[in-house]
């Protein structure tokens, strides 16, 4: 009896490590404030006399709620802000501050934006735990890819080099296996921008294919919203107009606007009573809200944004609906850009709009990969990271993908024999 319980357990441990060596392996990609981020000063001013000068080493300034207090989120903002500079058509940190993203290739900093695991900087967490129970093992088969998410992709470009290195280690540490790319909000158009640059072949080989969780695939009116009024993270501590100091300084809340592929050139953006601004009007907008480093920044990122041809991979792609998005501003008469507007909602996650979300569906005719996509009622832009039903389409797909796998292993098998 004991020995063919042994057997038993022998062959169930055998079964195991044969679905975990057919497991593809996943890299996960974050959207914007998804990536630690560690900072160290060496200022010779400071906006407080409580703001630290100088420190001995790099500390955790994204996601520091501590730092996020009131007072001292002026010392935060004033070492995260970006200075734009016109003649190079970058962006540079603060004078005396040093910021880097930690843990490439791991999982842990984007599993957790706060490094001491509060509830509230829980990011890939619950996705990791998922594959984990399938027999992922982090670091190995889950890996990591943060990048400074304040950058668009005209400044990110080390970002994809180092992807592409990396998706090609983590193809041979697990046994030739592609590589899923496991994407979040920004993280989608990151990840097509990467794919974009690839070859075919390169892609047929390395690239299994790509899950995209809430894709802002068209950008959002949220960054309209952003740039007005700013963005209080969904925290009443924080105030829209103080976090819009920092906010409206990244280059990449400018390539996350709305683009005018998914955007009608007479559709109402902002509407006041002496003018109604659309997706065409966006200069004389920022002019109004005395913003022109905006506009810059928009005329160097837009062409990455209508770079839209299909990733040339199986796409899976889930997105949230019937939430409360902000579809246009209004301002009353007499208020113009320097009131506080009201918003108009439409349909979308809470942060993207439908349409952009929605995005993934114009590849379903232009590439013959397969494009899956499913809409989750009531779910909201960040939940869908926690979500049961995201959750199991993972476990599920994940499961196909090996499924196919071993299909493949198995004819390779019979035609060399």
């Amino acid at each position: 009896m004991k020995f063919q319980y042994n057997l038993t357990l022998f062959f169930l441990l055998l079964l195991f490590e044969q679905i975990k060596t057919n497991l593809n392996p996943v890299i996960l990609i974050p959207g914007d404030g998804g990536s630690q981020l560690e900072a160290r000063l060496n200022k010779t001013q400071r906006i407080h006399y409580f703001c630290d000068l100088s420190t001995a080493d790099f500390f955790n300034i994204w996601l520091n709620l501590e730092l996020l207090m009131p007072l001292v989120i002026d010392c935060w903002i004033d070492n995260v802000k970006l200075i734009y500079d016109n003649t190079t058509r970058i962006t540079r940190n603060n004078d005396g501050v040093e910021i880097r993203v930690p843990g490439w290739g791991g999982t842990e900093s984007v599993e957790w934006l706060d490094p001491s695991h509060t509830s509230t900087g829980a990011y890939f967490k619950d996705v990791s735990n998922t594959l984990v129970t399938m027999g992922y093992v982090r670091n190995h088969s889950i890996k990591g890819a943060p990048y400074d998410f304040r950058k668009a992709p005209n400044e990110n470009g080390d970002f994809f080099v180092q992807l592409k290195v990396l998706v090609e280690d983590t193809y041979s540490e697990n046994n030739n296996s592609a590589v899923v790319l496991l994407v979040h909000s920004m993280g989608g158009p990151m990840a097509l921008r990467f794919l974009n640059m690839q070859t075919q072949a390169w892609k047929n080989q390395y690239i299994a294919g790509l899950i995209s969780l809430a894709g802002v695939w068209g950008g959002s009116m949220k960054a309209i919203k952003v740039y007005a009024i700013g963005d209080n993270l969904g925290s009443f501590a924080l105030r829209e107009s103080v976090m819009r100091e920092e906010q409206i300084t990244s280059p990449s809340l400018a390539w996350l606007l709305p683009s005018k592929l998914f955007w009608k050139p007479d559709e109402v953006l902002v509407q006041t009573s002496k003018k109604n601004y659309t997706i065409d009007d966006l200069e004389e907008f920022f002019q109004g809200i005395d913003f022109m480093d905006g506009w810059e920044m928009r005329k160097d990122t837009e062409k990455y944004q209508l770079d839209f041809k299909p990733p040339g991979v199986e796409v899976h792609c889930l997105y949230g609906t019937d939430v409360q998005t902000v579809e246009r501003l209004y301002y009353k008469p007499g208020t113009d850009l320097t009131g506080y507007p009201t918003l108009i909602y439409g349909d979308g996650d809470g942060t993207v709009n439908r349409r952009s979300l929605e995005g993934c569906r114009h590849w379903q005719t232009l590439q013959k990969q397969k494009v899956f996509v499913q809409q989750s009622p009531k779910i909201e832009h960040l939940q869908i990271l926690h979500d049961k039903s995201t959750q199991d389409y993972i476990r599920n797909v994940m499961k196909k993908f090996a499924n196919k796998k071993r299909k493949k292993q198995f004819w390779h098998y019979k035609m060399l024999n």
